[in-house]
Order: structure tokens, then sequence, then C-alpha cells
């Protein structure tokens, strides 16, 4: 513990933002990191290095907190780095995207500000990078074993770098033309940048890792005859398939998912073919329905484009400014977020429910019916109900919607049914120590559980390299957040 005072005599502090003004001109990342200088050691030296670090616990990867502050504090770079990297594969990826459940459960939250994890983190991987500490992580000799990865989101890259490192030959295959899938065309670039993806994978290729693009396994290329080309297959294509709204008039033009809009974006940004019809908010009443992240990245990109206003709704209640008796510390606290992309304007409104879109003469969307409603106490272990709000009901303007309500599952058709692998009662692949049905056949990140943080999809995929590592030599020198051999289903 580098200072037992720092708790006492400093409070939290994280970089300052550009101007809204100045940020939503461009989809450039706009946290001032560069300059906050001697502060982040200043932060660090408020963790109180715990008896038990909650922080650790609450962290789905682990990431071994107290210590790598302290680091940090003594400004040792280059052991913060070596601490930080033993347990997270994406640093520099987890310190801009995340949403902190470590900081959640920082015992200094307790009755003041938590500790500024994400930013230490992430002020960690640049220092590295910048320092030379990040290397490839080439194995000492190869045994001979080769797996193939089939999707390269946080799940597939972290289990290819842990495979890799343990002596595998690794193949990646993506769909695209380049590897990163949700990180790359569903997080817009103004909170993790193609550049910062990008730096990442050339280390992993000079590790030896294959990539392959423009791979479509299952639709483009048959994913039977691609199994007997390796030992070891493992599935991480995600959860593709969106929740959609099924009400009149979802079938007019200028109702989209979320993703087909944050993906194009993305592609725009940064000069890559569209693929699809252009999808633009300018000039348009922007329409978000789902009041999570997602529906957060649509609104800030709807900012950038120039929409004329931009209305967020949510069917679920306002959710409370502070943990109530049912959200105690240090569990994860489903309270009232307002991000960086809410502050550069939208409105929001909550408990509403969605009726029918109306479309003009062309066939365009023009207005949403809506209603409010009223949530009801839920009986114990039943489903809350709502009653709508009689006389509520109303029409607001609507000229471009997009739906930011979650994914439900991985699609079934091309890759898991010309391999026939098994799925549970939700949709999602059913796995044992991560493997399906199909001996050799693996799958860990959204497509085994549903979609998640990207914490928990990283790992998702180090786990899934161990119970495969484990499978192919019968033993492992991979590490496991539990510390043991013993893997959950």
């Amino acid at each position: 513990m580098g200072k037992p005072t720092g708790f006492l005599e400093l409070g939290r502090e994280v970089p300052a933002l550009l101007p809204i003004a100045d940020r939503v001109k461009n989809n450039n990342e706009f946290v001032q990191n560069e300059v906050f200088g001697s502060k982040i050691n200043d932060q660090a030296s408020r963790c109180m290095d715990c008896g038990i670090p909650f922080c650790h616990n609450g962290c789905p990867i682990g990431n071994i907190i107290p210590e790598f502050n302290d680091a940090v504090y003594r400004d040792n770079w280059r052991e913060a780095w070596d601490i930080l990297s033993s347990t997270n594969n994406f640093p520099e990826f987890t310190g801009r995207i995340c949403p902190a459940p470590c900081e959640s459960a920082c015992v200094l939250g307790i009755n003041q500000d938590p500790i500024t994890i994400c930013n230490i983190e992430k002020t960690i991987a640049e220092k590295a990078y910048k320092n030379g500490y990040v290397k490839p992580k080439i194995p000492y000799k190869r045994t001979g074993k080769s797996i193939a990865i089939i999707g390269s989101g946080p799940a597939g890259l972290a289990a290819a770098e842990q495979l890799n490192s343990a002596g595998h030959t690794v193949t990646v295959y993506e769909r695209e033309e380049k590897v990163g899938g949700l990180l790359r065309f569903g997080i817009p670039d103004f909170k993790l940048g193609m550049d910062v993806i990008d730096r990442k994978i050339a280390v992993m290729e000079a590790a030896g890792i294959k990539m392959v693009v423009n791979a479509h396994i299952g639709v483009d290329f048959n994913a039977v005859d691609l199994r007997k080309q390796f030992d070891v297959v493992l599935l991480t294509g995600g959860s593709t398939v969106p929740r959609d709204l099924p009400i009149p008039g979802r079938h007019l033009k200028g109702i989209h998912f979320a993703l087909e809009f944050l993906a194009q974006n993305n592609r725009r940004a940064n000069n890559m073919p569209l693929k699809t019809a252009e999808i633009s908010a300018k000039d348009e009443h922007v329409l978000v329905i789902g009041g999570g992240d997602t529906g957060s990245d649509c609104v800030g990109t709807s900012n950038r484009q120039g929409a004329a206003s931009i209305l967020q709704i949510e069917i679920m209640p306002i959710p409370p400014k502070k943990r109530t008796e049912n959200m105690p510390w240090p569990s994860y606290p489903m309270i009232l977020k307002t991000t960086t992309s809410h502050e550069e304007g939208v409105e929001r409104k909550w408990s509403i429910l969605t009726k029918e879109f109306i479309g003009d003469e062309n066939g365009n969307v023009k207005e949403l019916i809506i209603a409010d409603i009223e949530w009801l106490p839920a009986a114990q272990g039943e489903r809350a109900q709502f009653n709508e709000i009689e006389g509520s009901e109303r029409k607001i303007l609507c000229t471009k919607a997009f739906l930011a309500m979650g994914f439900l599952y991985p699609d079934a058709s091309g890759i898991l049914a010309q391999l026939e692998i098994g799925l549970d009662d939700r949709g999602n692949v059913q796995t044992n120590h991560f493997q399906t049905n199909k001996k050799g056949i693996f799958a860990a990140g959204d497509m085994r559980t549903g979609q998640s943080l990207i914490v928990n999809c990283i790992n998702e995929g180090r786990e899934a390299a161990l119970a495969i590592d484990i499978h192919l030599m019968g033993n492992t020198n991979l590490e496991s957040k539990q510390g043991s051999l013993m893997l959950s289903n």
C-alpha cells in the first residue's frame, strides 16, 4: 500500500473531456487522458489495499487491482503492466469501454467515490505501448496441435492469445474484412478507435496467430470441412439475433436495428465500404428505443451525424440515482446512468410503451404512437406487469428509428446447423466445461452465455482456452480466475 492516507486526502478525479461542441464534429476519442499527468499516481494512491479486495472479485477476469494501483502510485509502470496483463488480455479495450463492475465493488465506494480503476487500467496500457513493454506472447515451443477459432470478438481473441501462448497453432476466422467483431463494428470510434484494435492485432499476429478474414464459416465455407482440418474448433460467433419490435408499421423505411446504424458509421468513419444502403441521422428526428449502452451509442452517433432531434425511450421505469436496499454494495447497481453521449444532447423518457409506427405516402416512417405505462409490484417469483395509463396515448415525431433492445441468441443456421451443435432452452450453445455436444468443438462468449459485458467475454475466452488445453494435453499451465482446474458449465 503506497500511501495509507491517500483515500483520506484525495477525492476521485478523472481526465477532462473535450468540449461538446468540438467532440461532436468527428468520431475521435475525446478523453484527454494524455494531459492528466501525475494526477493518475494520486488517484492510484486512494486505493486502500483492503484485506478483502472486493474489486478483485467484482472484476469478471479477476484483475489484481490493489497491486497494480500500488505500482502506479510508485511510478513503476513496468510492474503495473506485468500485473495487469497477467489477467487481462486487452486492458487497452476494457480501460475504454468496460462498465467497471470493479468500481462498483470498491470498498471505498461504501461511503466515498470509488477508485478510478478503469482510467488507471487504460493509462497502464497506454504507458506500456509507449515504453515498449507490450511484447508478442511467443511460446517456447509448439505442441503440434491446431485450433480454429470462429469469431474474432473479445472471447475469440482472448482464447486465441491464451492458446497460442500455450504452444498451439491458432487460426482465427472472421466473416468481415477486418478482425475485431463487435469491438470494431459495434463500438463507436469515439469510445474505441480502430487504431487501438489494429495495434493489438498486430502484436497477436507477431506472436504467430493467423487471422483469416472474409471467411464466413457456415455460409461461404463449409463448417464440416473446416472441422476436419483442426484438432479443435472453438465457436465464438456471438449473440447475433437482435430483439425486434413486432408492432404495426415495423416494415416502414427508416427503422433499423442499432447495430446496422453503428456498424455503418464505423465503416464510414474509417473509409471502409458500407456494404448496405446508407443510413444517416442527418436532419432526422431520431428515436432510439432501448435505454442501455447500445442506445447511448446511437445517441452519440446521431449527434455526430447532425440529427435534428433525438429522443431515447425505454419501457422500464427510470432507475434510481443511488443504490437501494435491493442492490446493496458490492453488487453491480442498476442505477441511472448518464453517459457522455447523453450529455451531448438527447431527451430521455422511461415507462413508455411503443404501439404503432405511422408512415407517409412513400412508405417512410414519420411518427410513432406511444403511451405511458405504470409498473405494478411483482409477486414473489413472477415477472412484473404494467398497465397502460388511460388517456396517455399520443403521437411523436419519428423520421428515423433505431432499435437498441439487445440480442436474443446466436444464429442457429449456418455453422451451428452444419455441425449439428446442441442448443439450450434459451437458444444459446449448450456446453459442458465449454465443450459442445460434439467432441472437440467448444464454445465461449455471447454465443454460449447470451449477450454480456466485454470483461465477461474475455473471461469466457480465457476459461475456454484452459478447457481446450486440458482437452488436448491432459493438463495446463494457463491461469484461471478460479485458481484451479474446476471449470464452470
